[in-house]
């Protein structure tokens, strides 16, 4: 079919300005990535950094011999699985009865959902919660207070309602009770949905700091944000104890730089994987009738 003028007048345009968001958003993460494989002389020049003229590895072999970053990266990895699993464990079965029409008190409790999300007690009240709870520099105290999230409930529970009731009738027909519905049948099916809610959790658990800053005062417990924190305000806490940077193989820019990459890049790799569910769509597995 050929197109009008004005529908390619449109595609241009709108291609255009598609290119321009896309180099806006990727040029901040390859001016780090450049800064990070350039030596000082090369980091200092003013203007665009899109490749390193002279790459060089100085930065990060500098980073990577930090004592603190491996006991930082092994924190946040922690805090991310365990984080992730409650968070699926506890919003599947948080959202799972509130989808059935059958279950008791089934509106009000949607309604205190949703109210959570624009009310909260605030931070001071949570904090003394945590407090009285001895939650205080442990990991319970990241996790916990945001694994049932009102929001990520709420689009599970909208997928359970969608999956057709002729699917939920077969299986007990079948002699299925409710958890082997929900284990064996609605589990299954909604595994776009279950993947888009664990890549948001462990994009937030990852880039999580603030909690830890407040709750978290043993060294040896701090995550990986924390560290990134410390270096991007401190650059001598990547230098301990020796004084002088050596300027000639990097800079304080290049330091944090490539401290910004070894942070970034391990959650970036993790999207490949969990793209496809994305591409399926969350009805996958459903029934027409």
């Amino acid at each position: 079919m050929k197109r009008t003028k004005s529908e390619l007048i449109f595609d241009i345009v709108n291609t255009a300005l598609l290119c321009m968001l896309g180099f806006m958003t990727l040029y901040p993460f390859l001016y780090e990535l450049t800064i990070s494989l350039s030596t000082p002389a090369d980091a200092a020049k003013q203007g665009l950094h899109l490749i390193p003229l002279d790459p060089t590895f100085d930065a990060y072999s500098k980073v990577l011999k930090h004592p603190d970053l491996g006991r930082a990266y092994l924190n946040t990895i922690i805090r991310t699985v365990l984080g992730v699993g409650i968070v699926l464990l506890l919003t599947s079965t948080v959202a799972y009865p509130l989808s059935r029409r059958t279950f008791p008190h089934r509106k009000t409790l949607t309604f205190l959902f949703i109210f959570s999300m624009l009310f909260s007690g605030g931070m001071i009240p949570l904090y003394l919660l945590i407090q009285q709870l001895h939650l205080m520099n442990t990991l319970w105290a990241l996790l916990l207070p945001g694994a049932v999230a009102a929001f990520r409930v709420i689009i599970m529970r909208n997928f359970f309602e969608g999956v057709p009731g002729e699917v939920i009738e077969s299986a007990k027909m079948d002699g299925a009770g409710e958890r082997t519905v929900f284990i064996k049948i609605m589990l299954p099916l909604s595994l776009p949905v279950l993947a888009v809610i664990a890549l948001w959790s462990a994009v937030g658990h990852w880039n999580a700091w603030f909690d830890a800053m407040i709750y978290i005062n043993d060294t040896q417990k701090q995550v990986l944000q924390l560290f990134l924190r410390r270096t991007v305000l401190e650059s001598a806490s990547l230098t301990p104890g020796e004084g002088m940077l050596d300027l000639t193989a990097y800079t304080p820019e290049t330091l944090k730089a490539a401290t910004v990459m070894l942070v970034c890049l391990p959650i970036l790799f993790v999207y490949p994987f969990v793209q496809r569910y994305f591409v399926k769509g969350i009805n996958l597995g459903s029934v027409k009738g």
